[in-house]
């Protein structure tokens, strides 16, 4: 399955909504999308995961990469992973947990708590 990613605007935040399975083929196009973002000055980016299906360790790789690469402008970067109940929750929350790396993310539930200043992320 293919990657798709599109973006939009909300709230003077970047919202890059991914879908589809975060590998190490389609891994590198948003690896460049989050560039592009940086590129055009945007410092507040949400990675939308939320239709994720599935994410190896290069995916993984590209959101730590992201963080890194946000952090180093000054810039903020959320993930929205959906809390869902535990059979059917959210792939990348579930590899994320699985490699200790969770806690590095603030996490949201959804586009309107990941782009309000004002919002709590959710607990790792």
């Amino acid at each position: 399955m293919a990657l798709k990613v599109t973006e939009a605007e909300r709230g003077g935040w970047a919202v890059i909504q991914v879908s589809g399975e975060m590998d190490l083929v389609t891994s590198p196009t948003l690896r460049q999308r989050v560039h592009d973002a940086v590129a055009d000055g945007r410092r507040n980016v949400v990675l939308d995961l939320s239709e994720v299906l599935f994410c190896d360790s290069s995916g993984v790789g590209v959101l730590i990469a992201s963080r890194r690469l946000l952090r180093s402008c000054s810039g903020r970067l959320r993930l929205i992973l959906p809390a869902r109940g535990a059979e059917d929750g959210s792939h990348v929350n579930r590899v994320l947990a699985a490699l200790g790396v969770r806690r590095l993310f603030e996490v949201y539930p959804d586009a309107a708590s990941a782009s309000d200043d004002s919002a709590q992320p959710l607990s790792a």
